[in-house]
């Protein structure tokens, strides 16, 4: 009988000494915490209900960093002499943690990389007892826009609240294929003169942005190369608003096969009924301004003028009726290598800029007779503008006098 009850007293101590273990870790284990990018702030719950060892010691650290302290208190306050950096003036505890055991940690302006494994955990100078573990979680507030190909532009959407403060800032970055600025308010901002020139004089934004607090960016010519993710951030007073947008690139489907026969079917019939009217349709497209000019001038000039802002990257280029390159300007210069009448033909100074993309031709002859096209690019795929002159060189006439044969 005596033995039956040591069994018994044995086995209730053990299920006892269990569910002790099972109460610590779980209590150690913590859990997740969630939190949207851009917040006030997050709080990292940790509540020890033991009594304080002496000169107790409050420690907060994330492994995956190093130095991996992110907070540390004594009995006498915050020692954060050796804090990892990318937490300097965002974190806080109460003041009484040590008399209440809420050792929780308050983290202010969440960012994404914020993300991660915090541990809480106390120590008496010798021994460190971990109490909780928490996984933050930040979530980035970001919303998805579709654009196809050949659009003329589109809205990269961010809103805030209206009536906003003079000395609000606006910053619109990328994160990547590398950290690069594509839009920034005001113009007298530090970060105004590092604007990547991809996007120069292709990105505009609401002027009247701080009375409706719509600040979203309208982008012009858009291409493949912009697909990716963009953030809009918003210094208003002493908080920071941050919106993340992706744009996706969507490339226009071809049509299928069954369309594109029906398609060849329906111009065969056209071209058989309007073949007596299709060469005045054709001679109406092809019309362009015309330049009359006699051969042996000492030059004359293929206009071609533009109001719209052009980039400076874009490239400039004239072609002839043949398709033949007849001169090339871009990178802010011309470009010989790549044109015919190379010791002909001149532009102005400064073309994208002043808007004159006209182009000069010395020494005209009856053979330069033709169309020549204007042509404005980006990398020779997106055309900003297109325009067509004809010119018309005509040959002077010889008088002959025969004289009598003595």
């Amino acid at each position: 009988m005596m033995m039956m009850i040591k069994m018994m007293m044995m086995m209730m101590m053990m299920m006892m000494m269990m569910m002790v273990l099972l109460l610590v870790s779980q209590h150690a284990l913590g859990g997740v915490v969630e939190v949207n990018e851009g917040a006030e702030s997050v709080l990292l719950p940790c509540i020890y209900s033991g009594t304080p060892p002496e000169d107790p010691l409050l420690i907060w650290t994330r492994s995956d960093l190093s130095p991996n302290s992110v907070h540390l208190r004594r009995e006498n306050g915050d020692d954060l002499k050796n804090q990892n950096q990318r937490f300097r003036g965002r974190t806080s505890m109460n003041p009484d943690a040590l008399d209440t055991g809420n050792f929780s940690l308050t983290l202010r302006k969440p960012e994404q990389d914020d993300g991660g494994n915090y541990s809480c955990s106390i120590s008496d100078g010798r021994e460190e007892r971990n109490l909780k573990h928490i996984h933050l979680k930040v979530k980035v507030d970001q919303q998805e826009v579709e654009v196809t190909e050949e659009s003329d532009s589109v809205v990269l959407p961010c809103r805030t609240s209206s009536l906003l403060p003079e000395d609000s800032s606006v910053e619109w970055t990328r994160p990547e294929p590398r950290s690069m600025f594509i839009y920034v308010f005001p113009n007298m901002s530090k970060h105004f003169a590092q604007q990547d020139r991809l996007y120069s004089c292709r990105t505009e934004m609401n002027k009247d942005f701080l009375r409706t607090g719509d600040v979203s960016l309208t982008l012009m010519y858009p291409t493949h190369r912009d697909d990716g993710r963009y953030v809009c951030t918003v210094h208003r007073d002493q908080d920071v608003l941050r919106h993340t947008v992706v744009l996706k690139y969507v490339k226009k489907e071809p049509f299928p096969s069954w369309a594109i026969v029906l398609l060849v079917l329906l111009v065969l019939l056209v071209l058989i009924v309007c073949a007596g009217g299709l060469y005045n349709f054709e001679g109406y497209f092809l019309k362009a301004p015309q330049v009359k000019v006699d051969s042996g001038v000492k030059s004359v000039l293929l206009p071609c003028r533009t109001r719209v802002c052009l980039p400076g990257g874009a490239r400039v280029e004239w072609r002839d009726g043949e398709n033949r390159t007849v001169h090339v300007y871009q990178k802010g210069s011309d470009d010989p290598e790549e044109q015919n009448l190379t010791s002909r033909t001149r532009m102005n100074d400064d073309p994208l800029q002043t808007g004159d993309l006209s182009l000069t031709l010395e020494r005209p002859r009856p053979a330069d007779s033709g169309i020549y096209t204007c042509r404005v690019s980006i990398r020779k795929r997106v055309i900003l503008m297109m325009k067509r002159v004809h010119l018309q060189v005509k040959g002077q006439w010889y008088k002959c006098w025969i004289l009598p044969i003595r």
